[in-house]
This record gives C-alpha cells, structure tokens and sequence, in this order.
C-alpha cells in the first residue's frame, strides 16, 4: 500500500503568510467577533530608494511606501499587524505609540523593554485592541530607525451613534517629520565616537511624506531631481465654507514644529486621543510624539491657494520651511499661494510655547479628575553629560542602556542576573543643583536599572531640565509614556521646589496625555496610576537623546502578567 501523503503540521501551517491571519481568527471568542471588529495588514519592511524631499536616498518603508499605511479602526477593535523583516541585514521592532496594550504588554512593540527585536526575515505578529478614539502613531522603536522613514498613523473612530463634542464636515490628516541625507548608521555612529559628531539640523520638512530640497545644494554623488514627482508638494484641498478635522501628527526626531495654516484660525479639539476644551490658535506648536486635531473653516478668499508652513521653533533653525498648498476648489491644486510662506513666531519665544503648553485642559465634559493623593513622587533632572569621554544624556547622572533580555521577560523569568537589581535614582540634589550653568563634573555613570512601582500607586513624576554642556544652551524635550496616560498637572519656569510648586498643580481639569514637553531651563510635572500590569519606557522621543540614554522604565504588576508569548523571545537570557 503506498505510504499516506505527509499531513501539513499545525507550525507550518502558521508559518504560510497567507494562511496565519485567518489561523488568527479561531483564536477570538464569539463576543470579540460579535462586538468588534478585526483588522488585518499584512506589511512587508524593507529599504528602497526615495526621494521625498527630491533627493534619492534609501529608506524604511511599508509595503514600499513612507510614511506608512493609516490604520483605520473603531474603539474597541482588534488590530493584527503581521511584520515581515525584509531588511536584509537589520532588526526592528514596531511601536503602537498611545496605545496602551492593556492585557498585551507583550505587544508594546519596544525593543529590550517588552520583546527581542525582530531579526532580518523572520515574521511576527502584533495583535491589540484599540480601546479609545483617538490619533495616534506607530513607528520603529530600534536604534533609530524611525528617523530612516518607518512610521505612520492610527485613526480609531467613536463606536457607531456616539457623538463627538465639535462638529465638522470633513476628516483629514497631517503628518510631520524632519529628514536627513546622511542615513541612521551614520548619525548612530557619530553619536558614539569620540568626539561626538552631532546629527546637525534636518534638510527639510516633511508634510505627509513630501518636501522640497534645493537641488542646487547637492553633492557630486547625490540625485537630485526638482520634477520627481514624489517631492511634488502636499496639496490640502477643501471647499469654500466646510469646516475640516484637521489631524495632525509629528514623528520628528529631533525638531519642534510650529504649524500654520495662512491667513486660517486652528481651534484645538484633541490632543493625543483626549478631547481638549477648546482654544484657538493663529498656529500650533508640536513637538515630537504628540497628536491634536484641530478645526478650521475654509472661509477665506476663494479666489487663490493658501499656504501650509511648517517652521522649527525651540532651536536656531537650519532648516528652509516645510511647505504645502491649501488648495481652494476650484483653483488649480498647484497653483502656489501669491504671498511668502508663514514665519510663524520667533524660534526662540520660549514664552509662547509655554504658554500655548499651559492653554490646554480637559474639555469640561470629559474631565477625568486626578488621584487627589499621590503614593510616590520621582524628581528626574534631564542633564548631559560624558561616560568614557563619550556624550551621553542622563537622568539624575544615570544614564540609560537597554540590557539584552527584554525588561518584560525578565522580571516574569525571575532573571535578575538581566539588568542592574540596584534601584535608579528618585532625585537629585536640588538644593545645590544649579540648571544654568555648566557643571564642572559633567560624568555620569550608565546604568540597566528601572523604577519599580507598586501596583495601582498614584506616581508623580516632574521632569527638570537644565544646561547642556554648551554654555547658555537647553533643549526641549518631549517625554512620551508607554502603557498608560497621565495627567499633565503643570509646567514651571526654572528650577521645581518640591513642598512648594506642588501648590500650582492643576487638580481640577488637567489633559490627559501620552506625550509632554519639558521646556528650557523648565519642569514639568505629570501623575498617572500604576495600573497596567508590564514593564513601560519613559523616554525623551527625540531619537538621539532616547540613543544617548536619556530614558528610564517603569516595571508595576509584573506578576499579573498572563503567560509571555513565545515570539517575542530569543535573545539575551531568554
């Protein structure tokens, strides 16, 4: 009798591309399927040549394309994202940035927090439940590749019959970014040598995806082509008297944008998926990692095109102005504004950024009030500083590393060998401490170890900017929390005072948010529960200062954490 033909084994199945997504719908409960719906994409990373901004270079893109594809869900919902590593010879990790992975801290998408990096080749998975409307972002969160092109947007709906509180006609969206010519291997590499060499100001500005760079300025060796057409500008078209949502979204790895719609108001609806009370805005500065929707009606002149501007604020600006076209119907899309593009206010106006930053609270009917009661406060002093003669950035002189076993294992493994069992620092001395000068010890030591929270604590946390190693020079910094939101209770001028600034804190109806600024030579302040089981990066979202070190990570609950899935093991100890 012939001998039976091989029956295909389950792991081989799941290994077919086509076939997984489908596997993955036996794995729902009846209510899941009934009550939301599934999302599945299926995306490929790779590097190709691109010319945003006109010069041809490699970048990482989705399925061919930077920025990435939009996800589009409604509250309650299930995305499947199945990643295939096509980038021959590096790893990635993908991050669901405010997302917040309530029962799938596993699928944080943070490499050497929450999974091993996902090696050249292989597949993984990520699935999660979107739980709130909102905008918000996904990017690569390895080395710093999300400079190099990989990141995108989420778009999470109301459920169907809930009513937002603004109305408007139409939905759009913008996404920001700065980019550079030389690749992330260079830019890596500059900032680990001796000296440093600094990633410098960005060649343009990018508006979803498109800019403009003066091709008169390239190299010998370098393409440039003013006619491509994938640096042709972003044109907005709208219809005289509607009234858009305007989504906008900055995936910046290093620069604070202004960004200002000609001769049109913007009034300020959401930020970073929580509805604001509103306020309006000539233009709206926005710094790396943040979302905000806001409205405008297109109730001017009908008879032209109107500028979209992007400017760098915080620092002297290197970098010409992003442009796009608000386009009137009916005139011609590309037909260019007659007037010169918007400045947009002084680069260094720290008070108006400041206080555009104080503006912002909680609409009046989603006010979600604040622990009046906090069980731990961390002091965290955002200083640069030198290790073995390199630049670092630290937090109250301890620099960050990520270990080779992923936070998240090792704690539920028991690893303790992993990472530095010593716990990172609470404070600094503030009494002496003085944040404008140069410190005449500038060293710092670098360190694994992560804050440990008890689980379902109130934690304040106020984050102090300071000097850098340059004299008269401090940056801005947007401090982004994985797994959670926070209350932004207040912004200072200065140096904090613990027993008395606490006296400022906002109680009453402070916006929630994932990402923050601590302004120059200022503090911030946030508080938030420790109520979502996993290990969490708190980190500056500017690409090379998380690279320096300027981060550190928050570990609550860890014992309540479900069984670690398989795939996001592999590496370090694991």
């Amino acid at each position: 009798m012939a001998a039976a033909a091989a029956r295909p084994s389950f792991c081989s199945l799941i290994a077919k591309p086509l076939l997984f997504p489908l596997l993955l719908l036996l794995f729902l409960s009846p209510s899941q399927l009934a009550l939301s719906k599934v999302h599945l994409h299926k995306w490929d990373i790779s590097y190709q040549f691109k010319s945003p901004d006109c010069m041809k270079k490699l970048a990482i893109t989705v399925n061919g394309e930077t920025p990435g594809p939009t996800i589009y869900a409604q509250q309650g919902d299930t995305v499947v994202v199945q990643v295939n590593n096509s980038l021959v010879t590096e790893n990635t990790a993908i991050h669901w940035h405010g997302i917040r992975q309530i029962g799938t801290p596993w699928f944080d998408g943070t490499e050497g927090v929450t999974q091993c990096p996902i090696l050249p080749g292989d597949t993984f998975v990520y699935r999660f439940t979107v739980d709130r409307p909102g905008t918000y972002l996904y990017h690569a969160h390895y080395g710093m590749q999300r400079s190099a092109g990989l990141y995108g947007l989420i778009q999470v709906a109301v459920p169907d019959g809930v009513a937002e509180p603004f109305a408007y006609d139409y939905d759009r969206s913008i996404v920001l970014n700065d980019w550079w010519h030389n690749s992330t291997q260079e830019q890596a590499t500059g900032l680990t040598s001796i000296p440093i060499v600094w990633v410098g100001e960005p060649q343009s500005i990018l508006i979803n995806g498109r800019g403009s760079f003066n091709c008169s300025l390239s190299g010998p060796n370098q393409v440039c082509n003013a006619t491509n057409p994938e640096c042709s500008p972003f044109v907005l078209a709208v219809v005289p008297g509607k009234t858009y949502r305007l989504r906008i979204a900055s995936f910046s790895s290093l620069s604070a944008f202004n960004f200002e719609i000609e001769g049109h108001n913007l009034t300020v609806v959401e930020a970073d998926g929580h509805y604001a009370k509103p306020f309006v805005v000539e233009n709206l500065t926005i710094y790396s990692g943040e979302t905000y929707s806001v409205l405008f009606t297109a109730d001017r002149d009908p008879g032209r095109n109107y500028w979209l501007a992007v400017n760098v604020v915080s620092r002297k600006p290197g970098t010409p102005v992003g442009t796009g076209i608000l386009n009137y119907y009916s005139n011609h899309p590309r037909r260019l504004p007659p007037s010169s593009p918007p400045s947009g206010p002084p680069w260094n106006d720290t008070d108006y950024r400041f206080n555009q930053s104080k503006a912002l609270r909680s609409h009046p009917a989603y006010v979600h009030p604040p622990p009046p009661a906090v069980d731990r406060s961390l002091l965290l002093l955002n200083t640069q500083n030198k290790v073995e003669g390199r630049v670092r950035w630290s937090i109250n002189n301890v620099s960050f590393n990520m270990p080779h076993t992923p936070y998240l294992i090792a704690l539920k493994k028991g690893l303790r060998h992993a990472f530095d069992q010593a716990p990172a620092p609470e404070t600094y001395d503030y009494r002496s401490y003085d944040i404008y000068i140069n410190q005449t010890n500038p060293n710092a030591t670098i360190s694994t170890s992560i804050y440990r929270l008890e689980f379902n604590s109130t934690v304040d946390v106020v984050l102090q900017n300071a000097n850098m190693m340059n004299p008269n020079t401090s940056d801005t910094h947007p401090w982004h929390l994985h797994g959670h939101d926070f209350w932004v209770l207040g912004f200072g001028m200065g140096k904090f005072v613990p027993g008395t600034d606490e006296k400022e804190f906002n109680l009453v109806d402070p916006i929630m948010k994932n990402t923050v600024a601590v302004h120059q030579y200022g503090w911030t302040a946030i508080r938030f529960r420790a109520d979502n089981p996993g290990a969490w990066a708190f980190h500056c979202h500017i690409e090379s200062h998380f690279f320096m070190g300027m981060g550190v990570v928050f570990a609550e609950g860890v014992d309540r954490v479900g069984r670690l899935p398989t795939s996001i093991m592999g590496c370090g100890h694991s």
